[in-house]
C-alpha cells in the first residue's frame, strides 16, 4: 500500500496512548489526527515544532512527507474514504512550499462570518462522510485565520455475518435491560486467540471484512483497564506479544472469555469456534487541546505569539482542536467515521457416541476493538464499548 512500516508503527503509537488517557465507553480515531499534527510540524519552529515532532514520533523535517504517503495509502485502501480541507482567509498568505505539499484541491476560502463559515464546513463535513457525522468539530470566531481538517470514513461487510440474539451475560450494568447480541459458528479456530501480555490477558478475536478492513475485538482481565487492553492490541499487532491461537489452545478456561471444551455429538463434527459479542452503535467527541501534551499542541496554543512561520508569515496560534467519531458494529458489518479539525487562530438423550472440540469466546462485558487494515496493520479507529445497543422490544401491533 506504500506506506512506511514506520509510519504506521508511529500513528499507532499514538493510538495506544491516546488509549491510555481516555475514558472509558469511547470512539477515536488517531488516522484522523496524525496527519494534520505532520502538516503543522512542518510549518512550525521553536519549542512548538520540537513537541509536536515527539507526539508525531517522526522529525519534523519527514513529516509532511510522511503524511502525504499516509493519506495516498488512505485512500488507496477499498472501502476506506479520506480528505483533507484546508480553508483561510482572503488575507491570509500563505507559505508557497507548505501548501504545495497539501491535496490540490483541499484549499476553500473563510468569508470571517462564522455562521457563514460554519455552514460550508459542516456541507463539506457531510459529503466526505457520507452523512455519518454532520457537523465539522471546529469552533469559529472571528479571529479565526485558518482551518485544517481531515475525514476519514470506512465501511465494511463481514465475511462471515452474525445472528441477532439476546445477549446473555452476568455483567450487572448490561442486565438492567436485554441486549442486542450477535452470534456465530465457524470452522476457523485461529481467529481467535490469547495473549499474555505484562498487564494481565487479553483474548483477541479477529472479524474479517470482505474489503481488508477488519475488526479486532479485545477483551482482558476484569482488573484491566481500557487503556491495557487496547495496548495489548496495539503490541499484539506490532508482534511483541506471542499469541497461542485457537488450534493451540488446551482444554479449559483459558483466557478472558475463553473456554475450550469437548463436546460429544450424534455424528461426526470439525470443531468450531462459537462467538458472542454485543451489538454496538456509539459516538465521541473529543477537544484535543485538553490533552496537549499527547498531541504536542502545549506550546502551539499559546496565543500570545506565532508559531508557524513555514505555513505564513501572519503569526497563528492553534485555537482549538477537536475531533467527531462515530463506530457501528452489527450483524452484517461496521462502518465509522472521524472528522478531525484544528483551527488556527490569531444457543430426549441421544446417542452421543462422537467427540468434537469447541471454543466458545463471549465479549460479554466491556471490551476493546481496533478497526484496521489487514495489510499494513494500520489501526483506523479504536474504541472500547461500555453500552451496547439495547435488543429492540417486540412490537405486537405489527401481527394485526
Amino acid at each position: 500500500m506504500g506506506v512506511a512500516t514506520s509510519t504506521v508503527r508511529a500513528v499507532n503509537e499514538l493510538t495506544a496512548q491516546w488509549a491510555d488517557v481516555s475514558e472509558s465507553g469511547t470512539v477515536f480515531s488517531a488516522p484522523g489526527v496524525w496527519p494534520l499534527l505532520a502538516h503543522l510540524a512542518a510549518g512550525a519552529d521553536g519549542v512548538a515544532r520540537g513537541e509536536l515532532a515527539e507526539a508525531l514520533g517522526v522529525p519534523a523535517r519527514q513529516a509532511a512527507d510522511a503524511a502525504r504517503e499516509l493519506f495516498a495509502a488512505m485512500g488507496a485502501m477499498r472501502g476506506l474514504d479520506t480528505a483533507l480541507g484546508l480553508w483561510t482567509q482572503r488575507t491570509l498568505e500563505l507559505k508557497e512550499e507548505w501548501e504545495a505539499g497539501l491535496p490540490s484541491d483541499a484549499h476553500g476560502v473563510l468569508t470571517g462570518d462564522p455562521a457563514v463559515d460554519h455552514q460550508a464546513l459542516d456541507a463539506w463535513t457531510v459529503k466526505r462522510t457520507g452523512g455519518l457525522i454532520d457537523r465539522m468539530p471546529v469552533t469559529l470566531t472571528e479571529d479565526t485565520r485558518m482551518v485544517l481538517a481531515s475525514a476519514l470514513t470506512m465501511r465494511t461487510q463481514w465475511l462471515s455475518p452474525f445472528h441477532e440474539v439476546e445477549l446473555e451475560t452476568a455483567y450487572e450494568p448490561w442486565v438492567t435491560k436485554p441486549r442486542l447480541g450477535l452470534w456465530r459458528s465457524s470452522a476457523v479456530l485461529d481467529r481467535v486467540g490469547v495473549a499474555d501480555t505484562p498487564r494481565g490477558w487479553v483474548t483477541e478475536l479477529k472479524v474479517l471484512g470482505n474489503n481488508a478492513l477488519d475488526v479486532h475485538l479485545l477483551l482482558g482481565e476484569q482488573a484491566m483497564t481500557p487503556g491495557q487492553v487496547l495496548g495489548a492490541g496495539i503490541g499484539i499487532l506490532a508482534g511483541r506479544y506471542a499469541v497461542a491461537r485457537g488450534p493451540q489452545l488446551p482444554y479449559g478456561n483459558v483466557g478472558p472469555g475463553l473456554r475450550v471444551e469437548k463436546m460429544r455429538c450424534t455424528r461426526p463434527e470439525p470443531p468450531s469456534l462459537e462467538v458472542t459479542t454485543a451489538a454496538f452503535h456509539m459516538n465521541a467527541s473529543h477537544d484535543l487541546l485538553k490533552l496537549h501534551r499527547l498531541f504536542g499542541l502545549t506550546a502551539a496554543r499559546d496565543t500570545s505569539s506565532g508559531h508557524f512561520p513555514g505555513i505564513s508569515d501572519f503569526p497563528l496560534a492553534i485555537g482549538s482542536a477537536e475531533q467527531s467519531t462515530m463506530a457501528k458494529f452489527g450483524a452484517l458489518g461496521f462502518e465509522a467515521a472521524a472528522v478531525t479539525a484544528f483551527d488556527a487562530v490569531a444457543g430426549g438423550l441421544p446417542d452421543l457416541r462422537y467427540v468434537t472440540t469447541r471454543i466458545s469466546a463471549a465479549f460479554d462485558r466491556p471490551f476493546g476493538f481496533l478497526a484496521l487494515h489487514r495489510h499494513t496493520r494500520l489501526v483506523l479507529t479504536a474504541g472500547w464499548v461500555t453500552d451496547p445497543l439495547p435488543f429492540p422490544a417486540y412490537d405486537w401491533e405489527d401481527e394485526r
